[in-house]
């Protein structure tokens, strides 16, 4: 059964975004179809009054329920710089990780068969997905430490196991959570991809808390007169273990969840969805017409005119899906396996500093994109190129190990943590720009997003798996 939802309202007149008749108070119908001041000049909406053209109730639910999105896989990434210190697979690991989270893409692909089969309501769905997300937190505070012997050596099973149950969360919700935001006004769309965002700040910040120790320091074990002294690398303990972290992050995806059961449920948020038709599953029209409606003063107004958005060419299109998955490819699966080789010879400090205030640019950037934001095609091409030295730079670091350039110089640090955080926070950016671009073009357009940056970060992950785990490409460093 289709539910069509109608919403007229009158706002200020301003160029570029209003359609329809102008009424006696100069003000005129606003036309659903068509992308609002808040997506093109948002400094214009925020001038207005924020709480004049928008429910802050939805805003903060709609953030709450994109901070879970990717919640558990961010909590875990950021972990890593002392995950690597106890886990048999040492430097390794991040690689191993990366295939697992990868892994999670069956949650999409059975969505996406399920649905073509039979559609059923997407609320339901994810529901049961963040229930899962918090349970696989929870499970992972009390089993990332343990290991399981398979053909003969010692493997992290127990913990690929939880992120996998993470990682179902955070791949469905590119195909799931983004859409299903799609129903509402386009300025929550926004909203949530901060929330999303915040799912990498957040973690990022408990773990700034945490700390990581300090660097390894290479401690004297034997000095026998027959046989060369023996050190072993000691780390000092963070402020608090992995176990507690991970109850944080179980206690946060709850609170997501609580936050999505308000948001579908509430009537506030009802109110808030766009002109559009909404099938089962996430499957949704835009209106291109209001109905005529009677005025207070018995006159039958005529039906607003027709949407006239300015949609991209089929070419822009298609060129806007390669890159956003190439983008992925980097930045979800080929960067994070190689990372700990970039960062680690430069100490647990500098990788642990990497690791979070990479995870916290993503935010920055969504909340920069709130202000700046630049529709164009032309504007995402130029970035993205910009995005080339930092990468050459990254990669050419991690090469190098287990002797990168500048170790052991402050100015080495320096340049690798700049580097890594405007490399991750011009792709998370990069990212939003080209998800708000091609928003217009409906729904199902935004579950094409999801499968071009799953199937990006699916390749970057096999690639780097094989060359860290099959090749000597990638050597890593023992400071004792």
């Amino acid at each position: 059964m289709n539910v069509t939802f109608y919403r007229r309202e009158l706002v200020p007149r301003g160029p570029n975004h209003l359609s329809g008749k102008r009424n006696r108070d100069k003000t005129v119908h606003y036309q659903w179809g068509r992308t609002p001041a808040s997506m093109k000049n948002p400094m214009r909406f925020i001038s207005r009054g924020i709480g004049k053209d928008r429910r802050l109730t939805v805003d903060l639910l709609a953030i709450l329920f994109g901070i879970g999105a990717w919640l558990g896989i961010n909590s875990t990434y950021v972990q890593l710089p002392l995950l690597v210190g106890s886990a048999p697979e040492s430097w390794n690991l991040p690689s191993y990780l990366v295939v697992v989270i990868q892994l999670g893409n069956i949650g999409p692909i059975l969505y996406t068969a399920v649905q073509r089969l039979k559609s059923f309501r997407d609320a339901y769905l994810i529901v049961g997905l963040l229930l899962v997300g918090a349970g696989s937190a929870m499970a992972t505070a009390f089993v990332y430490d343990q290991t399981v012997t398979v053909f003969g050596a010692e493997r992290s099973v127990p913990l690929f196991v939880t992120v996998f149950g993470l990682a179902l969360v955070g791949c469905t919700s590119s195909v799931l959570f983004m859409p299903y935001m799609g129903r509402f006004r386009d300025i929550y769309l926004i909203t949530y991809l901060i929330g999303e965002g915040l799912g990498g700040f957040v973690p990022s910040i408990v773990a700034l808390s945490q700390g990581v120790g300090g660097n390894g320091e290479c401690i004297l074990v034997s000095n026998g007169t027959d046989s060369p002294p023996q050190y072993t690398n000691y780390t000092p303990p963070p402020r608090f273990g992995t176990r507690t972290y991970f109850i944080i992050a179980s206690a946060i995806l709850a609170i997501s969840l609580i936050s999505f059961l308000l948001l579908d449920r509430l009537k506030v948020c009802r109110k808030e969805y766009a002109a559009i038709t909404i099938a089962n599953g996430n499957s949704y029209t835009y209106q291109t017409k209001t109905p005529g409606k009677a005025g207070d003063s018995g006159e039958t107004e005529t039906p607003a005119q027709e949407d006239t958005v300015a949609r991209i060419s089929r070419r822009n299109y298609l060129s806007l899906m390669v890159l956003i998955g190439v983008l992925c490819l980097f930045g979800n699966g080929f960067f994070p396996s190689i990372q700990s080789y970039s960062c680690l010879p430069y100490g647990n400090v500098a990788y642990h500093l990497t690791v979070t205030l990479s995870s916290m640019a993503n935010p920055a950037a969504c909340f920069l994109a709130f202000f700046v934001h630049r529709n164009s095609v032309r504007s995402i091409v130029l970035l993205s190129l910009l995005t080339v030295p930092f990468a050459v730079y990254a990669i050419t670091t991690a090469i190098l190990s287990p002797d990168p350039p500048l170790m052991h110089h402050t100015m080495g640090d320096i340049l690798l943590i700049s580097c890594w955080t405007i490399l991750m926070g011009l792709i998370s950016y990069i990212r939003l720009a080209i998800t708000t671009l091609l928003r217009v073009e409906g729904g199902q357009t935004l579950v094409w997003v999801g499968v071009s940056t799953q199937l990006g970060s699916l390749i970057g992950s096999l690639l780097s798996f094989a060359l860290v785990n099959f090749t000597d490409t990638f050597e890593q460093y023992y400071p004792c």
